[in-house]
């Protein structure tokens, strides 16, 4: 029997729908995990900012519309209340966490930098700088409250150089002034080795032969890594620093394991704010408003990282 195109390409749409298929029972068992953990969650919780949680009957939900935001902004009836100071006041610091975003990606573009060499032991050199990253933040939290500690090796440092008193050394974690900034020096710490090992990655998708050509007609290091690297890594230095701003407007683990919040509330943040009314005052609907208000910032500023960073690639 003669083969026909036609015959051929029915054949070739069957292999198709059948690699499909198979793709798909593949992909299924993650794509139920997916939606369990990640869909449904973000549904819910959106739904339930517009509601209220009764614990006291079998947690039933009542829809209240805006009222939660109405009591976040000081609108309508709590318009007399003004803005919830405590959340406002959170979200600000969360704001201001963002400063460590632009140390974060130098740091890390310049680690990358220097780990992407071909020397002994280069390996064990990339591993420890890896090590912060997959050690736990409560094994974190603690090891830096005692380095943070009155007569940790940090104030015997300071007071060695004559930077601290040293009959009168303070804890840093219980200075309102420098708690943040010291709980954002962690959060560097912990993550140059994660961003690192991105940007290590576009560097070695880069072409060589274009760094070698440019060499050739005359370019000096500086115009190498600032016509050739920096084009290069773009698309990574997207990623990342989308990735480091998310996170540092939903910084909780460092405040949680470190602060609680403290001192005097100079390290309380959005997200921080969050876990205190679900989990302290049991006030569900209106933490899944603070959250969605957190989100809506969130999605702001990658919007404008975004921007930024992306600049004029398809011009």
């Amino acid at each position: 029997m003669i083969e026909t195109p036609f015959d051929r390409k029915r054949g070739e749409r069957g292999r198709v729908t059948r690699d499909t298929i198979i793709a798909y029972i593949f992909m299924l068992p993650m794509l139920v995990v997916k939606v369990l953990f990640t869909f449904w969650p973000i549904v819910f919780g959106t739904a339930l900012a517009f509601a209220t949680v009764n614990i006291g009957k079998g947690f039933s939900l009542e829809w209240v519309g805006l009222k939660n935001f109405e009591e976040l902004f000081g609108f309508g009836e709590f318009a007399g209340r003004g803005p919830d100071r405590d959340f406002w006041y959170g979200l600000t610091n969360s704001l201001k966490y963002i400063l460590v975003v632009p140390f974060i990606q130098l740091l890390s573009i310049g680690l990358a930098m220097l780990v992407n060499r071909t020397i002994p032991l280069i390996g064990l050199f990339r591993t420890a700088f890896y090590v912060p990253v997959v050690t736990s933040f409560s094994v974190v939290g603690l090891m830096w409250q005692w380095m943070y500690n009155q007569y940790g090796p940090i104030n015997f440092i300071l007071t060695s150089l004559g930077l601290m008193d040293a009959k009168n050394p303070t804890n840093i974690l219980n200075n309102p002034v420098l708690a943040l900034w010291a709980i954002m020096f962690v959060t560097l710490w912990k993550g140059l080795g994660y961003y690192m090992v991105l940007y290590l990655a576009g560097l070695q998708s880069i072409d060589r032969s274009l760094e070698e050509a440019a060499v050739i007609d005359g370019a000096n290091r500086w115009q190498v890594f600032w016509h050739i690297t920096i084009p290069g890594l773009r698309p990574t230095i997207l990623v990342c620093s989308l990735l480091s701003t998310i996170s540092a407007i939903k910084v909780f683990e460092e405040i949680f394991t470190m602060t609680s919040g403290g001192p005097a509330g100079s390290t309380y943040t959005a997200m921080y704010f969050i876990y205190n009314k679900s989990f302290g005052d049991y006030r569900f609907g209106y933490a899944a408003a603070a959250g969605l208000v957190v989100a809506v910032v969130s999605i702001f500023f990658a919007f404008i990282n975004f921007r930024l960073t992306r600049g004029d690639q398809n011009a």
